[in-house]
């Protein structure tokens, strides 16, 4: 038997006690969620069995908030009781894979509250995260948003970030009406080279002023630099390779800026990064690289390389008139060093898709 030292001991121990600590938050968290809803549904109902006039009711939400207050703590404002009577009207009905719709307790006319349920809405995320969610008017964009912090695991910040660049707005801009409602039931699923791409990918992180003269060398730098939120922003699935990967033909060297593998497509995705506007040699390049690793790089299992070039301007033409009509593995993208206005975007979207459209339909509330 392998001989256990102190050390090896702490580590074990100290394992343990991290992991039951992470499990203790994370059930705190859930269980806040729950009892904020099921609040809501008290205030709701309660407001249904009494008088229906706004000042009844704002009247209801003062005097509750000192009670609870009085007795609780902090938490209980009426600001914070409002958003838990909202969080409850939106998430009654819906359902998507980051909660579970099931029986809940039924308010009684009577001093107490029925709990003869078994059942519960189950949420994965934290107040924080809800609370940011229920500014979003868009029940289909709420969903998005939902699904994907669930999946990814997006802190409150992240998930911010991820809104305020406009995320689902970028990612519509290159779906039809039936992939646009597929955002909102299943989130971001990436099936082909496509559905990896962005069109603008926003860059703010790398804090590289607009109006400042760079080199592409300083982008690169500044992308190495910040690369976790670089992948982020990449979305799902992409795993960095290296920079300034170097190929020789006919002795001739070429250094490709920035080399990726993306795991759940199972391909190389080269990026190669242009400060000015577009030009068609650019993506003949890109070809090049492409062809390249498909010939002497990639592996009979993995899929065609994929090359990205992203710049500062492009011309829809010059991509159009370049890459062939079946081209499928060359793209060219722009990039923003601001956060993008949500609104110039979703004038940009498919008009046949109107904005907001829910899985039944109609017209968002």
């Amino acid at each position: 038997m392998q001989k256990i030292t102190s050390q090896l001991l702490y580590k074990n121990i100290k394992s343990l006690v991290d992991a039951a600590r992470r499990d203790i938050v994370s059930s705190i968290n859930t269980k806040l969620v729950e009892t904020n809803f099921l609040i809501g549904k008290y205030i709701v109902e309660f407001e249904q069995t009494g008088k229906s006039r706004a000042e009844y009711a704002a009247r209801t939400l003062k005097n509750l908030s000192l009670k609870l207050t009085n007795e609780f703590g902090k938490g209980f404002s009426v600001d914070n009781l409002e958003n838990m009577r909202k969080f409850y009207l939106v998430y009654k009905k819906s359902e998507t894979p980051s909660r579970i719709l099931a029986r809940s307790v039924t308010f009684q006319k009577s001093e107490t509250l029925s709990r003869n349920s078994s059942s519960k809405k189950i949420f994965r995320l934290s107040w924080s995260h809800y609370n940011l969610l229920l500014r979003i008017d868009s029940d289909a964009e709420r969903q998005f948003y939902e699904i994907e912090a669930a999946n990814a695991n997006w802190g409150i910040r992240e998930l911010k970030r991820q809104y305020d660049s406009a995320l689902y707005e970028r990612l519509a801009l290159s779906r039809n009406k039936k992939k646009i409602k597929e955002l909102s039931r299943k989130g971001h699923i990436i099936e082909s080279a496509k559905d990896a791409i962005k069109d603008p990918y926003i860059l703010e992180f790398l804090t590289l002023k607009t109006e400042a003269a760079y080199s592409e060398y300083d982008l690169e730098s500044a992308i190495i630099s910040k690369l976790e939120d670089f992948l982020k922003e990449l979305g799902k699935g992409f795993l960095f390779v290296g920079r300034q990967y170097k190929i020789t033909l006919d002795e001739d060297h070429y250094y490709i800026d920035l080399v990726f593998y993306h795991r759940i497509l199972r391909c190389f995705i080269l990026i190669d990064l242009k400060i000015g506007e577009l030009q068609h040699k650019d993506l003949g390049q890109m070809q090049m690289y492409v062809s390249y690793f498909d010939d002497v790089v990639k592996q009979k299992n993995e899929t065609k390389t994929i090359g990205i070039v992203l710049c500062k301007n492009k011309k829809e033409s010059i991509v159009k008139y370049t890459l062939p009509k079946n081209n499928n593995q060359i793209f060219a993208s722009k990039y923003k060093m601001y956060l993008p206005e949500k609104d110039d975007l979703k004038l940009l979207m498919d008009p046949g898709v109107p904005y907001g459209l829910n899985d039944t339909n109609e017209p968002a509330n």
